[in-house]
């Protein structure tokens, strides 16, 4: 059992790779197959996506509600409610930016006020991707021309949901997204316990995905 005098934050940590090979890369993100030295001596291979990394915006207005967007996801069947979120297209690109992006593209919206809520892997086990949650809020329609929505976003739906009814929701097991319910429950986090102020500054340090702008 850890002793719990010890600080409780993840390390950096890269066990020997002693072969790697890419046997698929889409567009995007790729499929990468390493054989790793276990701590025993042993080796054990671990295939897992390869990805740019992500941003995803929690976007609250003046009533505490939160913007979500509503998408068909593919591989799990479902359309599911989420929040803004896009990829890091260019690398080193600065989150803040991109998220900016995202918030305008798909819900025509700007924000006057942005904070880092949380960062976190999406699913470590299977996949190398960070995102990089903000809280968005003074919220207002964006004065730029709507974006020329194409392909899949044309089916995107835009709502506006008061939080605490997204953590019922949450709890109940009736919202899947794991941005989504991050989010939510991150933001219940703070606003109950040190406030916003508490949260990170839009520009602090992201380690996992590293940037200079």
């Amino acid at each position: 059992m850890t002793d719990v005098r010890l600080q409780i934050s993840d390390q950096a940590e890269e066990w020997r790779v002693l072969s790697s090979q890419t046997p698929f890369q889409g567009r995007v993100t790729g499929v990468r197959s390493d054989e790793v030295e276990m701590p025993d001596g042993s080796v054990a291979r671990r295939d897992y996506q390869t990805h740019p990394g992500s941003v995803s915006v929690l976007a609250l207005d003046g009533q505490q509600r939160v913007l979500l967007v509503r998408q068909y996801r593919h591989p799990v069947r479902q359309r599911l409610w989420e929040l803004p979120a896009g990829l890091l297209d260019v690398a080193g690109e600065n989150p803040l930016h991109a998220a900016q992006r995202e918030l305008y593209e798909e819900a025509h919206c700007k924000a006057g006020e942005w904070r880092v809520l949380v960062d976190f892997y999406t699913s470590p086990g299977g996949t190398d991707e960070a995102l990089r949650l903000f809280l968005a809020t003074d919220l207002a329609d964006s004065e730029e021309e709507r974006y020329a929505a194409h392909g899949e976003e044309l089916e995107i739906e835009v709502a506006r949901v008061p939080l605490e009814q997204l953590v019922g929701r949450v709890l109940a097991g009736e919202l899947h997204n794991p941005t989504l319910v991050t989010g939510t429950l991150a933001l219940h986090a703070a606003l109950t316990g040190p406030g916003l102020d508490a949260l990170r500054p839009a520009g602090s340090p992201w380690p996992a995905r590293p940037f200079t702008e």
